[in-house]
């Protein structure tokens, strides 16, 4: 029998409390930068058990103002922005070089915890998106030798020869080095938090970079 997809989302329930923890939110108390509530919920959301909490979705648009979307891990968060990193020729490095805007989402459904940032992006200088390439694992720098993100691919079988070479030259030289690798800082200017309630009373708290400081306000839910 086929599946019934309407059925499945009709029988899912959110937040089931038997497996999530709706932790306590107070805006009031909340720090008056967002870099600092940002640890807080990603060392919470770790502590909670929340598979991957690194990984968050990438939105840019393209050349048109298409938008585009994807998930991608989190290399650091600090006073220069939130980090990722993919090859510039890629297809969202090539979106980044013509529109250099993001938008960044974390969904820590353990927690019932959301945080979405947005700001302009630039690309850190070559030696750090080096330095960061190699302070990952074998299988990263053979990922990055093997290049070609988001080209046309002919067949499985091109990829495994491709992958093969570049595992084997990453084993060799782990310090090889792939020009296209680079490290992007998106340097926010409105970061927002998200806290689930099971009455849908959810707290929205966001963030406002203005030339003196972070200003905060409530959102509706």
């Amino acid at each position: 029998m086929a599946t019934d997809l309407h059925e499945l989302l009709r029988s899912l329930r959110v937040w089931d409390p038997e497996v999530t923890s709706l932790p306590p939110f107070d805006p009031e108390s909340a720090p008056g930068e967002p870099l600092t509530l940002f640890t807080e919920w990603f060392a919470g959301a770790v502590a909670a058990g929340q598979p991957e909490p690194h990984t968050m979705s990438l939105a840019t648009a393209d050349g048109e103002g298409l938008p585009d979307v994807r998930t991608v891990m989190l290399h650091g968060a600090d006073g220069d922005g939130w980090s990722f990193a993919t090859h510039s020729t890629s297809r969202k490095g090539r979106q980044l070089t013509a529109r250099p805007y993001a938008a960044l989402g974390f969904y820590w459904p353990a927690q019932a915890r959301q945080v979405r940032v947005r700001g302009p992006v630039a690309a850190a200088p070559a030696e750090a998106a080096q330095a960061d390439l190699h302070a990952r694992s074998t299988g990263a720098l053979a990922a990055g030798l093997t290049g070609r993100q988001s080209s046309v691919l002919g067949s499985v079988a091109e990829l495994a020869r491709a992958s093969e070479a570049a595992w084997e030259r990453a084993r060799r030289e782990p310090e090889a080095e792939v020009p296209s690798w680079t490290l992007y800082r998106l340097r926010p200017r409105e970061v927002e938090f998200f806290q689930g309630d099971e009455r849908r009373r959810h707290v929205r708290l966001r963030y406002r970079r203005e030339p003196d400081g972070w200003a905060r306000e409530l959102l509706w839910p």
